[in-house]
């Protein structure tokens, strides 16, 4: 059983004796009107007889309130639920007559007076006013009876959003985690392709890659980072694939100062890369290339990746770009947008649509075209941005 708290008690008395007192003052204006000759002094006799019937009605909302509260969940048995509180009216009525008869002197409507009090006034209140105070009673334990369940019903509706926002962080992070394994498959592929051939260049692409590794786990559980911090891992990636492709592998950036300051979901550019290496550059035996643009117009976030030699499922259904599809239906619901070209000529075109988010950050320095990293071995640290 829930324990009152004396604020919260006090609270709904206050609460109970404000609705009550201004019913009555009401009621009262409607049945007694003022005096014209002794206005003010009719007046503060209404507000003082409103004040006492408000008190006496005061006193029990709030236990019958707190017993709804407590005991609703015996309406399973409906009849003798429906029962008890039926046959709570009559105590109701004779105890809070018994009050009113306590507080406010008996008023005989053919005197237009009050009269004093006694064991026949009692019983004529009781007469004349059962009816109006079961109905009362009535009002009172089905208000209770609704504000019950509008709680019951917010409380659930906020669990429910709770348990979803929970659903949705574990979906997200799997998604996540789906991603480090799959980048590291494809890459230790290429590796592998080296090792032969190319020894040296394969020990110096581990070396790369244990760093791209390191990033990824440094970035913690961060959900959204800066755009800047998500192409700096995209270029140690393509840092590392150039050391593989050679001049077969040609990267254009062209990324304007406010898109670096926006904020997207970590990882959600890798895959897209990925792919326009995987099945662009690696399927082409001419130079291939690919492209980064970014760019925010009317408060959207555009993320172009092009590339050459595309051999892709025409419909952009991989692996990777379902990921990014849920990724982003998860985060953004309909608010962002992932689609997939690919034309006559072999370009394929990844084009990522999301609200401009920014922080208080100062903006970034542009990235200018053909701009080139430093070499990856050298130190470096990657900073994550948590909302």
């Amino acid at each position: 059983m829930e324990t009152p708290t004396l604020r919260g008690v006090a609270r709904a008395y206050l609460m109970s004796m404000a609705f009550w007192s201004g019913l009555a003052v009401l009621m009262g204006l409607q049945y007694r009107p003022l005096s014209r000759g002794n206005f003010w002094a009719s007046l503060a006799t209404l507000l003082v007889e409103a004040a006492l019937r408000g008190l006496a009605f005061t006193f029990w909302t709030p236990p019958i309130f707190y017993l709804v509260g407590n005991y609703l969940s015996l309406s399973s048995r409906r009849v003798r639920y429906v029962l008890l509180w039926s046959l709570g009216a009559a105590p109701f009525v004779l105890l809070h007559t018994t009050i009113m008869w306590a507080l406010v002197p008996p008023y005989d409507d053919a005197l237009q007076r009050y009269v004093a009090r006694s064991f026949h006034s009692w019983a004529e209140m009781i007469r004349g006013g059962f009816a109006d105070e079961i109905f009362i009673y009535i009002a009172i334990v089905v208000a209770a009876h609704a504000y019950e369940y509008l709680k019951r019903l917010r409380r659930q509706e906020r669990e429910k959003y709770e348990y979803q926002q929970a659903l949705v962080a574990s979906e997200l992070q799997t998604l996540k985690m789906q991603l480090h394994p799959h980048f590291l498959f494809n890459t230790l592929q290429g590796i592998a392709a080296l090792v032969e051939d190319q020894p040296q260049t394969a020990e110096a692409m581990i070396l790369k890659l244990s760093n791209l590794l390191r990033t990824a786990l440094d970035r913690g559980q961060s959900d959204l980072i800066f755009l800047e911090e998500e192409l700096k891992f995209a270029r140690e990636y393509l840092d590392l694939e150039k050391m593989r492709f050679g001049d077969r592998l040609r990267v254009e950036w062209s990324i304007s100062a406010e898109a670096n300051r926006v904020l997207v979901p970590q990882m959600i550019l890798q895959p897209l890369i990925e792919n326009a290496v995987l099945h662009g550059v690696s399927r082409s035996r001419e130079r291939g290339w690919i492209e980064v643009a970014a760019s925010v117009t009317n408060r959207v976030l555009t993320v172009q990746v092009r590339n050459s030699g595309a051999s892709a499922k025409p419909n952009g259904s991989g692996v990777g770009l379902n990921n990014v599809r849920a990724r982003l239906k998860y985060l953004y619901s309909d608010g962002a947008s992932l689609n997939f070209l690919l034309n006559q000529e072999h370009v394929a075109t990844v084009t990522l649509s999301v609200p401009a988010l920014h922080s208080r950050s100062a903006p970034a320095q542009e990235i200018s075209a053909n701009d080139e990293k430093k070499d990856p071995l050298c130190e470096f640290s990657s900073s994550t941005t948590n909302l």
